[in-house]
């Protein structure tokens, strides 16, 4: 399960946010990730505002990369809104290059 959950990881850092250099785990917006016994993989994404121009979007694209992961057999991701988003969640990577 560890292997799979550092593929699922690692498949979300090939998504990148367009408005800033830096992808969408580093960026603190996925807040769960979950492998179901039927490998599939939730996770638990939020948007760092609801105006975002690829808020509906990068979702899909999180899906598409987790689904593409050996061992995976499909990915949802659930939106949240709760907790909001803030800047404390990206990573010192991500602070930097924004």
């Amino acid at each position: 399960m560890t292997q799979l959950t550092d593929g699922v990881v690692a498949a979300m850092k090939t998504v990148f946010d367009p408005e800033i250099p830096a992808d969408i785990y580093e960026l603190g917006l996925i807040y769960k990730v979950d492998i179901a016994d039927d490998q599939n993989g939730h996770n638990r994404y939020d948007s760092d505002h609801a105006e975002c121009p690829s808020a509906a979007e990068l979702p899909i694209m999180v899906e598409n990369a987790v689904a593409s992961v050996p061992g995976i057999s499909g990915a949802k991701v659930n939106i949240v809104w709760d907790p909001p988003w803030d800047q404390s969640r990206m990573s010192d990577e991500a602070r930097f290059n924004a």
